[in-house]
């Protein structure tokens, strides 16, 4: 029964999420257009790229230092709020992980689960806001009660999947109360949410590189 993730997992991990954002540069930046500054795409992808650097630079030594290493790269290239509510999640994680090589399906998704938490307090949002928490949240909450109910790890991220990918849809006929888009009112409805576009992509990214192995 797999029951932890290693750090080349982690780091698989943030290689798919930098990549897929490079490549969905385009649909973040379209979404953005339609109900905020249309600079998510371009915003995300600076960030992507500091990502990719600092994985090109070696590991990191533990995953603690691995997410707070990336934490950081977001909040000074990503800039603005989404720079602000990934950094905070990524240092959360960091500040709630091990100082190994290997992190316990339960330290997992307490780490994940202070992650998110951080960027309620940070952001002050909740589901039905129309922001990344509609995402991040119901991930959160699938990944746990999995693990809690002795699912495999890998299924158990893949529940998180599956609730992602149904919050980032959850969030197209919602009006916004946070954020840019909020100032649009009734017009913000009928469109996804740009962070929680991009939140989706860090959930199956997280997917993919699990099932790409590193699984233990």
């Amino acid at each position: 029964m797999s029951k932890s993730l290693t750090i080349e997992a982690i780091e698989l991990w943030m290689h798919h999420f930098a990549t897929e954002i490079i490549g969905q540069e385009v649909w973040l930046t379209e979404l953005d257009s339609a109900i905020g500054d249309a600079d998510h795409g371009i915003n995300m992808v600076r960030g992507a790229h500091s990502i990719t650097s600092l994985l090109g630079e070696g590991s990191t030594g533990s995953i603690r230092e691995l997410f707070k290493a990336v934490g950081m790269a977001l909040i000074s290239r990503v800039g603005g709020a989404s720079g602000s509510l990934y950094g905070s999640l990524f240092l959360e994680m960091s500040t709630n992980s091990p100082q190994g090589t290997q992190i316990q399906a339960t330290e997992f998704q307490a780490a994940l689960r202070a992650g998110v938490n951080a960027v309620v307090a940070r952001g002050h949002a909740q589901i039905g806001d129309k922001t990344m928490i509609d995402v991040l949240e119901p991930a959160s909450v699938a990944l746990t009660e999995s693990i809690t109910n002795g699912v495999e790890l890998h299924e158990a991220i893949a529940a998180a999947t599956t609730a992602a990918s149904a919050g980032t849809q959850s969030t197209k006929p919602l009006v916004a109360r946070k954020g840019r888009a909020s100032y649009l009112g009734e017009r913000s409805a009928g469109h996804i949410d740009p962070g929680a576009a991009s939140s989706g992509i860090l959930i199956h990214s997280l997917h993919t590189s699990i099932s790409a192995g590193s699984v233990r």
